[in-house]
């Protein structure tokens, strides 16, 4: 016995639909496949993070000690000679770019 043509249709329409909804499930944006790249790319965001608030950290506590109520004596000279060029004939400067 044959279907009518009617619902050999609808049978392949649902069957179109049951495999695009297939592929997007596996191939996707959000697809078995993106699962690893999306934790890839988690790790790199995590390490990322990890240098920046490493950075704020280093950054917060050159802020503490140029503090104008109680500035560290040893950094204010270091950044004066730095940015200023003052150096006295009997010193050496020493550099470190970062």
């Amino acid at each position: 016995m044959h279907k009518p043509p009617k619902d050999q249709l609808k049978q392949g329409m649902a069957l179109m639909v049951l495999l695009v909804l297939t592929g997007l499930a596996i191939a996707g944006p959000t697809g078995l496949l993106a699962w690893n790249e999306n934790a890839n790319l988690l790790e790199q965001r995590k390490t990322q993070i990890a240098m920046l608030t490493a950075e704020r950290n280093d950054l917060r506590n050159r802020v503490a000690l140029l503090d104008p109520g109680a500035a560290d004596p040893d950094l204010v000279g270091e950044l004066l000679r730095r940015n200023m060029n003052v150096v006295h004939p009997d010193e050496v400067v020493i550099t470190i770019e970062d």
